[in-house]
C-alpha cells in the first residue's frame, strides 16, 4: 500500500509530497527522440538527506517504477550506515592490507602466488569478500520513471556507485558525483605490457538503460585524486577509480548536457567491449551537449558501436597529461561538431584517437583558437568521414557557431549549481 501520510523532515525521515516543477525542462538530443525523457514528472516527491533515505526513496514504497522526484539535500555518503557512521576498508575486510596483497605478486608484479607468503591466500580472499561487501554498500540503483535532482549548489553523492539497470525514463540533474574509491582494486599482471590495476566502481553506470537525461551534473575524483593514491608497481600510483560515466549493454537514447567532468583518467566509456556487438550493435545512441572536460586524461568519450553526437563541448588541460579526447572504437560512428579544445603545448592530434574504429566526422571544431581540421587528423589515422548518419536528420538542435560563444556558454552554465539556460 502506497504511503499517504507525510513523514517528518525534521526527524531526518523522508517527506513524500506532490511533484514540483523539477522536470519542467526538456532535453536536446537523443534523449528527446521517440517517447522523450521526462523522469518522474507528475509523481511523488521525496526529500532525502542520508543514504538510508535515498535508498528508501528509490524503492518507492515497494513500487520502484512509479513516477517520483527525489530531491537530494546536502552530502550523501555511500559508506554511511543507518546510524550515521561511515564504513572503511577494515570494516569491509578486517585484516586486508594492500602492501601484503601486492607482495604476493613479487617485486615486479609479474605473477600471483598463494604460497609466496603464508598470508597470500588470506589476502586474496579478503580482497574478494571486501570488494563484494563494498559494492553491496555503495551501489544504489535508479529505477524507471525517476528524477534524481540536487537541491541548491551543494548536493553531493560521495562515493556512491550510482547505477541504472534496465531502467528507462530517468533524469539525473544538479548533482556532484564524487567517484568511489575502490578499497579492493585488483592488479592484473597480463593487462597491458606491464600489468594494470582494475578498479570496480564508476561514479555512474548505465546498463541497458533507455531514455536517460544527465544534466547539470559534476563528475570528479574530488577528495581522492589519483595523484594522492599509494604507489604501486613500476613506480606508478595504484588506480582506485574506474570510470566517471559508463554506458553499456544496449543502452539507448541518452543525452548528457551542461555537465562537468573533472580531474580523472578514464572518464567515459560507451560500449561493453569489442566482442559485445550482439548486445550493443544498433544501440548506444548518445548526445554530449555543452559539457566541460577539465584535466581528463582520456575517454571523453571512448565509443564502441554507438551513434554518438559530441557538440559544443569544451576540453581543456595540459597536453603532457592527456592521452586523447575522443576515442574511435569498434563500429562506432562519432559525429563531432563545433567543440573547443584547449591543451597547452598540444596539437590537434590529441583530440582523436583510433581504438579499432574506422569512421569519424567533425564539423567546425577549434584547437587552441584555430580551426582544428579534425577530419584531416582522422584521415591520418586511416578513418573515413562517412559516419552514416547526421544528427540534424534525427532531432532538432541549434549549435553555437563560434569558439568564443561555446566557451562563454559552457564555462558559465556547465556543472552543478550553475544557471540553466538555452543558447
Amino acid at each position: 500500500m502506497r504511503r499517504v501520510a507525510a513523514l517528518l523532515v525534521c526527524a531526518g525521515i523522508l517527506w513524500p509530497a506532490p511533484a514540483s516543477a523539477a522536470t519542467a525542462r526538456e532535453p536536446v538530443g537523443w534523449a528527446a527522440t521517440g517517447t522523450g525523457t521526462t523522469g518522474g514528472a507528475g509523481g511523488t516527491t521525496w526529500t532525502v538527506r542520508t543514504r538510508a533515505e535515498l535508498k528508501e526513496a528509490l524503492a518507492g514504497d515497494g513500487d520502484p517504477t512509479a513516477p517520483k522526484v527525489i530531491r537530494v539535500v546536502g552530502a550523501i555518503d555511500g559508506h554511511e550506515t543507518a546510524d550515521g557512521s561511515l564504513l572503511g576498508e577494515q570494516d569491509y575486510a578486517p585484516g586486508y592490507d594492500l602492501a601484503k596483497y601486492m607482495s604476493c605478486f613479487g617485486r615486479d608484479g609479474a605473477e600471483w602466488s598463494d604460497t609466496r607468503y603464508d598470508y597470500c591466500k588470506q589476502q586474496r580472499q579478503l580482497r574478494q569478500t571486501g570488494s563484494n561487501k563494498e559494492k553491496a554498500q555503495i551501489q544504489l540503483t535508479v529505477p524507471s520513471n525517476t528524477t534524481l535532482v540536487g537541491v541548491g549548489d551543494h548536493a553531493r553523492l560521495l562515493g556512491v556507485f550510482l547505477t541504472v539497470n534496465t531502467g528507462t525514463n530517468i533524469v539525473v540533474r544538479n548533482l556532484r558525483l564524487e567517484a568511489p574509491v575502490d578499497h579492493f582494486t585488483s592488479w592484473s599482471p597480463d593487462d597491458g605490457t606491464q600489468g594494470n590495476w582494475n578498479a570496480r566502481f564508476d561514479a555512474m553506470t548505465v546498463i541497458t538503460g533507455k531514455h536517460i537525461w544527465i544534466d547539470h551534473c559534476t563528475f570528479t575524483d574530488g577528495r581522492f585524486p589519483d595523484r594522492a593514491a599509494p604507489l604501486g608497481f613500476h613506480g606508478e600510483r595504484v588506480q582506485r577509480h574506474d570510470g566517471l560515466l559508463d554506458i553499456e549493454d544496449g543502452s539507448d537514447f541518452i543525452t548528457v548536457s551542461d555537465s562537468r567532468f573533472d580531474d580523472h583518467d578514464k572518464a567515459i566509456l560507451i560500449g561493453s567491449g569489442d566482442g559485445r556487438g550482439d548486445r550493443d550493435r544498433g544501440h548506444l545512441k548518445v548526445t554530449f551537449l555543452r559539457n566541460l572536460f577539465t584535466d581528463i586524461v582520456q575517454r571523453g568519450p571512448r565509443v564502441r558501436f554507438g551513434q554518438v553526437h559530441v557538440v559544443n563541448n569544451v576540453y581543456r588541460g595540459r597536453a603532457a597529461d592527456t592521452v586523447y579526447a575522443l576515442g574511435v572504437g569498434v563500429e562506432s560512428a562519432i559525429f563531432s561538431e563545433r567543440n573547443v579544445f584547449r591543451y597547452r603545448q598540444g596539437t590537434p592530434a590529441l583530440a582523436v584517437a583510433d581504438y579499432g574504429g574506422d569512421r569519424f566526422q567533425d564539423t567546425g571544431s577549434w584547437f587552441n583558437g584555430r580551426p582544428a581540421h579534425l577530419n584531416a587528423v582522422a584521415s591520418d589515422l586511416g578513418l573515413t568521414t562517412d559516419v552514416g548518419w547526421d544528427p540534424a536528420d534525427v532531432y532538432d538542435y541549434r549549435p553555437l557557431r563560434s569558439a568564443a560563444a561555446v566557451e562563454a556558454y559552457v564555462l558559465r552554465h556547465a556543472g552543478t549549481g550553475r544557471p540553466y539556460a538555452r543558447p
